[in-house]
Order: C-alpha cells, then sequence, then structure tokens
C-alpha cells in the first residue's frame, strides 16, 4: 500500500514520528480509496517530536467520517497522549466504496495503520468505536501488529436486533429505502449485497487476540448494544489468556458521539500505558489469519 499524502504544514522527521499536520488517501488491499488525516502529538515541554512514539488510530461508528465532530473531538483529546491517525471507513465521508458494516472495514483499517507506520511510529494502538470497535478487535486477531486494542460500545456478535435503535440499523441497511436515506441523509453508501460468508464475530476475534491488550469499554446508559457485549468480548478474550479490562462507565450512552473528553483522555492514557508496556509489536500480517474473511454483515456495528 502506497499512500498519497498532502502535507498542510511543515515537515520534520528529527529522530522521531513525522511531526506535522498531513493527509492521505491511502490504497486498502481490494483497491477501495481510504481518505486519512493525521495530528501529531501536541509538544510538551522538553519532550521530543514525535511524542511518545505511539500513534492512535481511530475508527469510528457507523455514519461518522473523519470530519464528524465527535471524531474531531476525539482526535483532539487523543493527541494529547501520542499522534493520532484518522480514517473514513469505505463508504463513508471522503472515502471510496460501500460501507460492508464492520467486513471489509478491517482493511481499511489495515491500510490506516500502514500510514501509521511509514510516519516513523514504533507503536500502534487501535481505539474503535462501536462498528469501529468489532473492526478493531477482529483487524488486531487477522493482522497483528498492533500494540493494544480499544473497543468502545463495541457489539460482540453479528446479526442482533434486541434493541429497538439495532432493529432501526437493520432496516436502514437490509432495504433500499432505507439505503437511499443512509446515502442522502447520512453521507453513507451502503452496499446492497448479503454477504457470501460471515466473518468471524467480534467475540471470536476476541479469543485470537495472543499478546495484544485489550481494553473493552461501555456504557450503562448504551441504546444499542446491552451489557453481556462488552462482558462477552472481555470473557473471551481474558479464557484465551489475553490481557483485558473492562470498563463500565455509568451515565456513557453510545460511542463517539457521547464520549466525553475525561473519558477519551483515561482511555488513550491507559492505551498509550499498555502500548509501551507492550514493547514492540510483532509485524503486521502475523495474525493468526491474517486478510479479509467475508462479505458483509448485516448491521452489526451500531451508528
Amino acid at each position: 500500500m502506497t499512500p498519497t499524502a498532502k502535507v498542510r504544514a511543515g515537515v520534520s522527521w528529527g529522530a522521531g514520528a513525522w511531526s506535522a499536520p498531513a493527509e492521505a488517501l491511502l490504497t486498502a488491499a481490494d483497491g477501495t480509496r481510504v481518505h486519512a488525516v493525521h495530528t501529531p502529538a501536541r509538544a510538551l515541554p522538553g519532550a521530543a517530536p514525535g511524542g511518545s512514539g505511539t500513534a492512535f488510530v481511530v475508527a469510528h461508528g457507523f455514519t461518522g467520517a473523519v470530519e464528524r465532530p465527535a471524531v474531531r473531538r476525539a482526535v483532539g483529546v487523543l493527541s494529547h497522549h501520542g499522534g493520532v491517525v484518522a480514517f473514513s471507513f469505505r463508504g463513508h465521508g471522503r472515502s471510496g466504496g460501500l460501507s460492508t458494516v464492520g467486513d471489509r472495514e478491517v482493511l481499511d483499517l489495515e491500510a490506516a495503520a500502514a500510514w501509521a507506520r511509514s510516519l516513523g511510529y514504533r507503536r500502534i494502538a487501535t481505539v474503535g468505536f462501536s462498528m469501529g470497535g468489532a473492526v478493531a478487535v477482529r483487524h488486531a486477531a487477522l493482522y497483528g501488529g498492533v500494540a493494544a486494542v480499544a473497543a468502545v460500545s463495541a457489539p460482540a456478535r453479528w446479526y442482533y436486533r434486541g434493541t429497538a435503535p439495532m432493529r432501526r440499523l437493520h432496516r436502514v441497511v437490509m432495504h433500499p429505502l432505507g439505503r437511499a436515506v443512509a446515502r442522502h441523509g447520512l453521507g453513507t453508501r451502503i452496499d446492497p449485497r448479503d454477504w457470501a460468508e460471515v466473518p468471524v464475530p467480534p467475540v471470536e476475534a476476541a479469543g485470537m487476540l495472543g499478546a495484544v491488550p485489550l481494553l473493552v469499554v461501555h456504557g450503562d446508559r448504551d441504546a444499542y448494544f446491552p451489557l453481556d457485549h462488552p462482558r462477552s468480548l472481555h470473557g473471551a478474550a481474558r479464557a484465551a489468556g489475553t490481557e483485558s479490562e473492562l470498563w463500565i462507565e455509568p451515565g456513557f450512552g453510545h460511542a463517539e458521539n457521547s464520549a466525553g473528553e475525561e473519558l477519551l483522555h483515561r482511555i488513550a492514557g491507559r492505551l498509550a500505558e499498555r502500548a509501551a508496556a507492550a514493547g514492540e509489536p510483532a509485524p503486521a500480517g502475523t495474525g493468526r489469519t491474517a486478510g479479509h474473511d467475508g462479505r458483509r454483515d448485516a448491521a452489526g456495528g451500531g451508528a
């Protein structure tokens, strides 16, 4: 994957990571173009350029995009703890292709992680929200190459219809009128085709993380996914011997739209600690099954 990048400010490599804002149009493994933006770590007194050497790669929820205010707010907070690469999933924002709602999106995340490595970051920590959380867990299991992963408001399994918001989301994804509303009203372009194969579900992927530490964050007021989802993800990781933490946050709703700055700071701080303690991660492509493993989820992720 060779990114086409546009640097928006003065460039400095120094001895560490890229220290200027940058924008790129990446190419995922299947040829889909992925719009990504790099925000350097905010310099602290006496700190070297590139911050801690850790980059956070942010995977937004369904209907999100780099330009969305909630994603921009998350990027701003995370940049206090390291560099940040945010990107728009396929079918979202300025990226090409069509959304597969959690399936081929692992290719988009891998393209963004590869770009972060090319910018000189030694460690990659992925932070996924809702659909992006499911993608981040699956990506870490299938590709490896990350030092830590956080799944915020993520589903544990596909096809969940147990809440009213998820039943509405299924109608949007599965019906032509719903997809038209998503395209014109939300700027989200959804693939109308069903999956040929069901991808590895997030709860199964959580048991395939190996040495990659997992942080599961969920709100007790999440209207999309009840608490059995985060508990299942956490339990599967722990049962497989993976270091996992579970934070059930009082009063927190769903995904990046509800995440306040205090919570985002705690997530970033904990991920940075876990990434630094993990040392240099294994190269990308060393996960249990590197590559794409299915076609399409019927609204596995929330908004």
